[in-house]
């Protein structure tokens, strides 16, 4: 797996052109829930009076993403903001803040964070979430990976019941678990309520 990490990382990444020009940093990330990955950013200009550019950058013309920067081949591939953040299905702003549910319907917590992986493909693999009782005792951050298929239902966020087994607390360790509930996922009828959805784990 590829290295994970939280979508508010990026914000106020510079992005750089291969040629070493810096033209710009990220602003917001845009996710399409639906997709269950990062479509694009938007951007503003350097500086700290400049404000939002009317060009965005989608997933698909970043080169690689560094801990320090954004590096994109040109600015030949940014294009029009509302293109990129189109009917606005979901900016990363408005999945931050809302419930987690799962598919059982039980809430668990509330969206703090996206946990993206790492590479080109912008795929969101997780969340982290502020508990409540119903997942953690402790009511702790913690992160949860999400199902093959991402549901929205109305402003909430909901997750298969059988996730909060394989929460972590923090990022690191949360790539295994990541990877164990995907193991899961595949065995023939992982999908069944095999597992019930008891108390606290």
């Amino acid at each position: 797996m590829n290295t994970l990490m939280l979508a508010s990382e990026l914000t106020k990444r510079v992005v750089v052109t291969l040629a070493g020009e810096a033209v710009a940093q990220i602003r917001d990330t845009v996710f399409d829930a639906q997709a269950g990955r990062i479509t694009g950013f938007t951007l503003s200009g350097r500086g700290l009076l400049a404000g939002p550019l009317k060009e965005s950058l989608p997933f698909s013309g970043v080169h690689a993403i560094g801990p320090s920067a954004v590096m994109i081949p040109s600015e030949a591939v940014l294009e029009r903001r509302g293109k990129v953040v189109g009917t606005g299905e979901a900016e990363q702003g408005q999945v931050l803040g809302a419930p987690v549910l799962t598919d059982q319907g039980t809430e668990v917590g509330t969206v703090l964070d996206v946990v993206v992986e790492g590479g080109g493909s912008g795929q969101v693999v997780g969340f982290e979430i502020a508990a409540n009782e119903n997942l953690d005792l402790h009511k702790r951050k913690v992160f949860v990976p999400r199902g093959e298929t991402l549901a929205v239902s109305g402003r909430a966020l909901v997750v298969p019941a059988h996730a909060r087994h394989f929460a972590a607390d923090d990022l690191p360790s949360f790539s295994a678990q990541v990877e164990a509930f995907r193991a899961h996922a595949a065995r023939p009828y992982a999908g069944s309520p095999a597992v019930e959805e008891g108390g606290p784990a």
